[in-house]
């Protein structure tokens, strides 16, 4: 049974104590699916953010049809338009963190999986 939720008054530091508790007593499946939506939220949403901040400090500023400025909501729009229109690029960056994410999982899985080598 989850811990009872934090009142109003309550510090942030016990909230955060409150929101692991919450997250320990989830099945397994659904913890993993918490883990997979943030990872996937982080690619749709923090993503683009971050490829708008880094392009502009390098490249200069980010070019919307006639707009020589056009800001990171600008590059945001044009992001979802190539998730929609099914670009492998924009959905190879939206899926990314979740990939990544896996592919870490699966190296620590398979150095756990290696013998112990003993200096015997």
């Amino acid at each position: 049974m989850p811990p009872p939720p934090p009142t109003e008054g309550t510090a942030p530091l016990e909230r955060l104590a409150h929101l692991r508790d919450t997250y320990g007593t989830l099945p397994r499946a659904q913890r993993e699916l918490v883990i997979f939506g943030l990872a996937l939220l982080c690619g749709l949403i923090v993503m683009p953010f971050l490829i708008w901040f880094a392009g502009s400090r390098v490249l200069g500023p980010y070019t919307h049809g006639q707009n020589a400025h056009a800001g990171p909501f600008a590059l945001l729009a044009d992001f979802f338009l190539g998730l929609v229109h099914g670009s492998a690029v924009f959905w190879a960056v939206a899926l990314g963190p979740a990939v990544l994410l896996l592919l870490i999982r699966l190296f620590v899985a398979l150095v756990r999986a290696l013998p112990a080598s003993g200096d015997d």
